[in-house]
């Protein structure tokens, strides 16, 4: 046992690491000009956050091995047409959809101002480090690599790895061998409270809450932060709440 009060930190990647918000903000306001016509650009931040939202709990389909990923992203794609008045897409139209939707989202990566100088401190104080994700592994590693982070967080588990993702306990097991520190000695930081955070926590790990400002709840199930949630707004906070 080190002296230090955890040996591993592991990070979620989107809106945690990588600013997935802003890129997905400029994905959508290219797919609104080329599919949804008449709609100005104040109404950007609707589409955002109905995106976001995902009321139809598609993705969380998705990650529980319910269904593929080009089902759960065309299903949200036609959500958001039905909601803001676009048209439905068969297989031809989502694929032109989707194509202009990931030129712009990819082309609009870029890590947050605090990810890299948190993730140094860390492993300048000899903690361990490495992500964990509810997205594919292959895509992250790109999203990762995009960003210069790849090299300092590995990406060690995604919803790919066992077939699904968080919150099952099971994938903060595996992402915790893989890294190579028991659960309770390794931090889980994610910027939802509840497949996060909370899930982290329950299984066994020291779950932390990056609740930026801004940028709204994903899943407004979640509800409020209790007394004995972790909670941050920014990652800069992290090691201090760590005890480093």
């Amino acid at each position: 046992m080190t002296g230090r009060p955890v040996d591993g930190v592991l990070f979620d990647v989107d809106d945690t690491l990588v600013d997935t918000h802003g890129a997905f903000a400029q994905a959508l306001a290219a797919v609104r000009e080329r599919w949804l016509p008449h709609l100005d650009a104040a109404g950007d931040t609707a589409l955002l956050d109905h995106w976001r939202a995902d009321a139809g709990g598609r993705y969380r389909q998705y990650t529980r091995g319910e269904v593929g990923y080009r089902e759960q992203r065309m299903a949200r794609a036609n959500d958001l047409h039905a909601a803001f008045g676009g048209p439905v897409l068969d297989d031809a139209a989502y694929d032109r959809w989707n194509a202009l939707f990931e030129e712009r989202f990819t082309g609009a990566w870029a890590a947050h101002d605090d990810a890299a100088a948190v993730v140094r401190h860390l492993l300048d104080a000899g903690v361990r480090v490495g992500a964990l994700t509810n997205a594919a592994t292959a895509y992250q590693v790109a999203k990762l690599t995009a960003v210069g982070l790849v090299d300092e967080v590995p990406l060690l588990v995604g919803v790919d790895t066992l077939g699904f993702g968080k919150p099952d306990p099971r994938v903060f097991a595996e992402a915790c061998s893989r890294l190579g520190t028991a659960p309770g000695r390794t931090a889980y930081v994610g910027d939802e409270l509840d497949v996060d955070a909370r899930a982290a926590a329950a299984a066994g790990l020291r779950g932390v809450w990056l609740a930026r400002p801004g940028l709204g709840a994903k899943d407004a199930n979640a509800g409020e932060p209790a007394p004995s949630d972790v909670v941050i707004t920014t990652l800069a906070e992290l090691p201090g709440v760590l005890g480093l």
